[in-house]
């Protein structure tokens, strides 16, 4: 059988035309599916599979102890872990969180397998492993802001409590493998590091890597929860080898809410000093991040992220901040779309609306006494990150200027009088996209087309077109003469994949060095085939940018929401290719629409997950997108020969900080400081209530005097 691996256009995606994990024909399949536990935690009393091995369809039922032998995930430790838990590919022992893997089964069918595992007995000596002490924490100082702190003019102080909330790609987790004659394997997985997930298979299992072909077909979505292995992928992958027969799973809707990884879920609190003009002098933030019982490979990276961005794009003086890692008897948490970037504009932009209020100054000018100037860029910010270029006053300006600001205030303050909750909320953030390196080989065929081959992937995005486009620049051709291949270990060059917003900036500048290569190939008269193959590493991050601001009303009555409208104004350097930028800010503020307004995975006290449908869970419709309005700022990063930032962050950084700040102005007028996402109607309706009520006390304490 063989794979067209020339990535797909979106007008065939829309087609149907495209081909994902589910849709890779592999004849003979053994159908993997999974017992998991029903309690959060506890020993394994028991656990009897023979009435389950002995059904009708079944090839094999596994548990914990034949799969011992297979080694850890490796974790990206970019805060020290104290004491790494335990990745089980099936449960040894004990059980850690309701929808852990405890018994693997191989069956003909998929209803097959679903039936033996109902004829698996387990029981458990269920405890309450509780919260665990935390197991990586880092603190950033720099100078002394406590000595700042207790000589202010003024100190405001904030809390933001992110709820978890589930990724909810519309293609669900699915890896499909095949054993080859050689005595390798050829896995097909719906994921975002195609070379990453070899390697790692390769530790984990002792199998040479050479002997693996890791192919990412077509990606219906991932934003960052397909980014890591899981334990039941590497399970099908080790029982293939194993039993040299293809294996395949298609996780369920439920098990994705189960024992995917979860997103969010950070606790942060901070307090911000100014003096007596407005500008800030000192941070001190506390992040606080969950964990779950297992760690991907990018789990660290939320509670990191949302502490090194501090103070964003501000100048402040002094800092310290403290992030803490700790594991719960829950879902495992990792990267999700921002993957800690909002958490940090939430916090700060929490502080500066606050103290506006408290000095009395407008939003926007209480930030432009604040950001930092253009020509102090580059800069070393005092978390030790160094931000490249930009014109953050610029973006807020414009911002001002295309959303007609000063009417809008005047509209708000005439709505008020009507006796309407109606706020407005802004919003600055930074988008720091990833690092290191990304490579692509890029032939010039004797008929004239050109085949890039990149080491990096996609998982819906645009990737075709914009790699085509950077190609038909530096060559002088046309993009239809440009074919785009990725997501093959096996044919394409190593590298990194579709993570932290880099395959533009750094995927891209590969993309274009290897064709800069080829033309002064041809300008020097090297005749046609000509292939150039190149391993880019950026000079650093790029530090992306933006200001929103939100106009929100809620129901006085029912406490309902609606965005009325929201302005974007983004700076992601040189923009390639400007449909899928606009793209992806719409894609990802209705992402954090969905975080501010509706999204939120709950647990009750024993750890049982209460969310684990569509039923249950909120998720944003296209009626939940405001109107929105686009401008942009173009500051080219000397990062990269592009000039170009990440942008596919930008949506989900920016709308939540934005969102949450409209909300509270617009019940401001009641007293209202502060609100906790998911700013749901039954929220806010709680907020005026309470707030109506404390009024009412007021009246009463003054009426008795």
């Amino acid at each position: 059988m063989t794979t067209d691996l020339r990535a797909p256009t979106p007008q065939a995606l829309l087609r149907g035309a495209g081909q994902y994990t589910a849709d890779i024909a592999l004849p003979g399949a053994l159908w993997a599916v999974f017992l998991r536990s029903d309690e959060a935690s506890g020993r394994i009393a028991s656990l009897d599979i023979e009435e389950a091995k002995a059904m009708p369809g079944i090839h094999a039922v596994h548990t914990g102890a034949d799969v011992a032998h297979s080694g850890g995930l490796p974790v990206n430790e970019v805060i020290p872990v104290a004491a790494m838990p335990r990745f089980a590919v099936l449960a040894q022992g004990r059980v850690e969180a309701v929808g852990q893997p405890v018994a693997g089964i191989l069956a003909e069918t998929r209803s097959a397998g679903l039936d033996a595992a109902d004829e698996i007995w387990l029981e458990l000596d269920v405890d309450d492993a509780g919260v665990d002490a935390p197991i990586a924490e880092k603190t950033w100082t720099h100078g002394d802001a406590a000595d700042i702190m207790a000589r202010a003019a003024h100190v405001v102080r904030a809390e933001v409590i992110h709820p978890r909330t589930a990724p909810l790609s519309l293609e669900t987790r699915q890896i499909a493998v095949r054993p080859e004659a050689d005595g390798g394997l050829t896995i097909w997985h719906s994921g975002q590091t195609p070379h990453r997930t070899r390697q790692h298979l390769a530790q984990m299992l002792g199998i040479d890597a050479g002997l693996l072909r890791v192919i990412t077909p077509d990606v219906g979505g991932a934003f960052g929860m397909k980014a890591s292995l899981y334990p039941e992928e590497v399970y099908c992958v080790w029982a293939a080898h194993q039993l040299q027969r293809p294996v395949r799973w298609s996780a369920t809707r439920s098990e994705d809410f189960l024992s995917a990884t979860h997103g969010r879920g950070i606790h942060m609190q901070g307090a911000l000093a100014f003096d007596a003009d407005g500008r800030a002098q000192a941070l001190e933030a506390h992040v606080q991040a969950p964990l779950g019982h297992w760690l991907p490979n990018s789990a660290l990276i939320p509670g990191w992220n949302a502490a090194r961005i501090l103070p964003g794009g501000y100048r402040v003086e002094a800092l310290k901040i403290l992030t803490e890692t700790t594991p719960e008897s829950r879902a495992a948490t990792g990267i999700y779309r921002g993957a800690g970037r909002p958490e940090a504009a939430a916090l700060i932009e929490r502080l500066m609306d606050k103290a506006a209020r408290k000095l009395d100054l407008d939003p926007f000018e209480i930030r432009l006494r604040n950001l930092r100037e253009p020509e102090e860029m580059p800069v070393l910010t005092g978390t030790g990150q160094t931000l490249d270029s930009g014109d953050y006053a610029g973006v807020l300006r414009l911002l001002r200027d295309v959303s007609g600001y000063d009417a809008r205030l005047a509209e708000v303050a005439h709505r008020r009088e009507q006796g309407q909750l109606v706020g407005l909320g802004l919003g600055f953030f930074l988008e720091p996209s990833g690092e290191g390196w990304e490579s692509a080989r890029v032939t010039w065929s004797k008929d004239g087309r050109v085949l890039i081959e990149s080491g990096s992937s996609a998982q819906g995005q645009a990737r075709v077109r914009s790699y085509a486009a950077i190609a038909a620049e530096a060559l002088s051709l046309s993009s239809d003469q440009v074919d785009v291949r990725y997501g093959d270990t096996a044919t394409c060059p190593e590298g990194i994949g579709a993570v932290a917003s880099r395959s533009t900036a750094i995927g891209g500048s590969a993309v274009h060095e290897a064709c800069l290569a080829l033309r002064r190939a041809r300008e020097a008269g090297s005749a046609l085939p000509l292939t150039e193959e190149v391993r880019f590493e950026t000079k650093g991050q790029t530090w992306g940018y933006g200001a929103y601001l939100v106009q929100m009303s809620v129901d006085a009555e029912t406490g309902a929401p609606r965005i009325e409208a929201a302005f974007c104004v983004d700076d992601a350097g040189h923009v390639v290719d400007v449909q899928g930028a606009a793209d992806q800010i719409v894609g990802g503020f209705a992402q954090g629409v969905g975080a501010a307004m509706m999204e939120a995975v709950h647990y009750d006290s024993s750890g049982q997950l209460l969310t684990a449908s569509l039923m249950d869970y909120a998720v944003p419709r296209a009626d939940s997108v405001p109107p929105m309005t686009l401008a942009d700022m173009h500051t080219p990063s000397p990062m990269n020969p592009l000039g170009a930032k990440g942008l596919g962050e930008a949506g989900t950084i920016g709308a939540p900080a934005a969102i949450l700040n409209a909300a509270i102005d617009a019940l401001a007028p009641l007293g209202v400081e502060d609100l906790q996402m998911p700013l749901t109607s039954q929220t806010l309706w709680t907020a005026i209530q309470a707030a109506r009520d404390a009024a009412d006390s007021a009246r009463s304490v003054g009426d008795s005097r």
